[in-house]
């Protein structure tokens, strides 16, 4: 089994990692998460910080420390980067940003959520969050969502609906895709988003990925999560429109890279042929971000679906 999944690690890509430096209590830095994910064999990372885009310093790390893995990073629209602020999503562009994440700490959906347990916790106490939403009083797309919108559009990036409640992402998705935004991407859709298993077939019909992560199945919270939830997740969007990412690096967490493991062995324990477990950790998210070299899925996998 182990020597399995380290052959299916092998050009896998985690789109979810959260290193450091942060104000949130890491567990390894951006050079250890590379150094982890090259000897593990992995194609790329993509760096996730909830307060500030690790677009420079991954352009940094890629010119001091070149090698096998490929870094990419994105721009989180939060109260610390301006909310939905075009300048901050023009900035990460010219650095090489694959990926715009709408309002994810700083949502209105996830402060709603907070009222009991503060999740995304902070080294030390911060200014409480702003809530933003993408949508007015009305239910309408507000108009500086639209503009960027049209900016992912002209750079050919993805969008991620970050922490935005399931009946945001709806409009949001759906003017995205009028406006020529062909790459879509929902974070957790079963934590924090709201989604049901309705929801996430309806999402995947639009073209949306769907990407679960590995700290709901083997972190500190997996508590409830099984093999049977695991499935539910991967057969609502179907293996074509499935990705794992770690969403690991906190403090007392495994690391990216053993979460990945851990979760790759429930699948082949659920399962899944090792075709369908390269697509969701690997063809899926090149596939994604718009790598040039992705393979095409395995046979079949792209058919598959889920009757609802």
């Amino acid at each position: 089994m182990s020597d399995r999944i380290s052959a299916l690690l092998k050009g896998a890509i985690d789109l979810h990692c959260h290193s450091g430096p942060s104000v949130m209590p890491r567990s390894l830095n951006h050079v250890e998460a590379i150094r982890q994910g090259e000897a593990a064999g992995l194609r790329a990372i993509l760096f996730k910080d909830h307060y500030y885009s690790v677009t420079p310093v991954a352009a940094l790390l890629d010119e001091i420390m070149p090698g096998s893995v490929k870094l990419l990073t994105g721009v989180p629209l939060n109260n610390t980067t301006g909310g939905l602020n075009p300048y901050a999503v023009e900035h990460g562009f010219k650095l090489g940003a694959r990926l715009v994440w709408m309002p994810t700490f700083s949502a209105a959906n996830h402060i709603r959520h907070s009222h009991r347990k503060q999740f995304l916790p902070t080294k030390d106490a911060m200014l409480a969050p702003t809530m933003l939403t993408v949508i007015d009083e009305r239910g309408a797309l507000k108009d500086e969502v639209k503009f960027i919108l049209d900016q992912i559009a002209a750079n050919d990036a993805v969008l991620s609906a970050g922490h935005l409640h399931i009946s945001e992402i709806w409009p949001l998705f759906a003017e995205a895709k009028q406006r020529g935004v062909t790459r879509l991407l929902v974070n957790h859709p079963t934590f924090l988003i709201g989604c049901s298993v309705a929801d996430m077939a309806e999402l995947a019909r639009m073209g949306a990925y769907l990407e679960h992560s590995c700290c709901m199945w083997a972190g500190v919270q997996s508590k409830g999560y099984s093999h049977d939830s695991l499935k539910m997740c991967v057969d609502a969007g179907g293996v074509a429109n499935t990705i794992i990412g770690s969403d690991l690096g906190q403090v007392g967490n495994p690391s990216p890279v053993e979460g990945l493991r851990h979760v790759i062995q429930m699948l082949i324990e659920i399962g899944y042929a090792d075709a369908e477990i390269r697509a969701m950790i690997g063809d899926n998210p090149a596939r994604l971000v718009g790598l040039d070299d992705a393979e095409p899925a395995a046979e079949g996998v792209l058919a598959q679906t889920l009757s609802i």
